[in-house]
């Protein structure tokens, strides 16, 4: 009588016991999930200093009374605070040679701050596709090593001629291991896509109230410029009146 071989049924004792293509799907399994703990992790760090940032840049924004103030005060935070107020800036002063140009320039204003405000936007969303294939590939690559492994199983279960549970089982567990393991890699990455969606949705937010902030200051810019060109052709007018006198 014959002696069954003991088989561990650890999932590494599993792993070890597989054939060749259940165990490149189980590694790649592997890789997928903690590469998108790895994801995780610096994305959240990311976003939390984008944040942080971003409120900082908003307070000085609020507090600012010009443009050319805010450009002074956002120039130390590194984040898109500065970039839009340097690019209305610079539309101001390529503008200077279209007088009474107000409305046209806020457009132009608008239109510039709009891209950079989508091109963040972009930035920010950057490495989480990356999840989103994972949490949608996983499950099925892990059946597909299901699939593979029973095969086999079943391909050495008829060389062998053995119909014994204690000769099938092995086999099935390793298969059904890959299962399992696209499941461990699918879940997470689909629950920490939703979460840095959530995290990326909200630094957006406070992108937009930077972009409003600084088209705010363009315009009370432009009125104050408005007022004192008003102010100085009153001047000029009664000027003239005394004269003719």
């Amino acid at each position: 009588m014959t002696e069954l071989v003991p088989v561990s049924f650890s999932p590494w004792g599993m792993f070890l016991g597989a054939g060749p293509v259940v165990r490149c799907v189980m590694l790649l399994l592997a890789v997928a999930s903690l590469l998108t703990w790895t994801i995780f992790i610096a994305k959240s760090v990311e976003l939390l200093r984008i944040k942080n940032k971003l409120g900082k840049a908003e307070t000085a924004l609020e507090d600012a009374s010009t443009l050319d103030l805010a450009e002074e005060w956002t120039r130390g935070n590194m984040s898109i605070a500065h970039a839009l107020v340097m690019a209305a800036g610079t539309e101001r002063t390529r503008s200077q040679d279209i007088p009474g140009d107000n409305e046209g320039l806020k457009e132009r204003i608008v239109l510039h701050l709009e891209r950079l405000e989508a091109a963040e936007g972009r930035r920010l969303m950057r490495g989480t596709g990356v999840l989103a294939t994972i949490g949608a590939t996983s499950p099925f690559i892990g059946l597909f090593g299901t699939v593979w492994g029973i095969m086999t199983a079943f391909t050495g279960i008829a060389a062998s001629k053995a119909t014994s549970l204690a000769v099938v089982a092995p086999g099935i567990a390793e298969a059904l291991l890959a299962t399992a393991l696209g499941l461990v890699a699918a879940i997470p990455a689909v629950v920490i896509y939703n979460h840095l969606a959530r995290q990326t949705a909200a630094c957006r937010a406070q992108v937009a109230d930077l972009t409003s902030l600084v088209m705010r200051l363009v315009s009370r810019d432009l009125g104050h410029m408005q007022a004192h060109g008003a102010s100085t052709q009153v001047v000029r007018l009664g000027s003239s009146r005394v004269a003719g006198e």
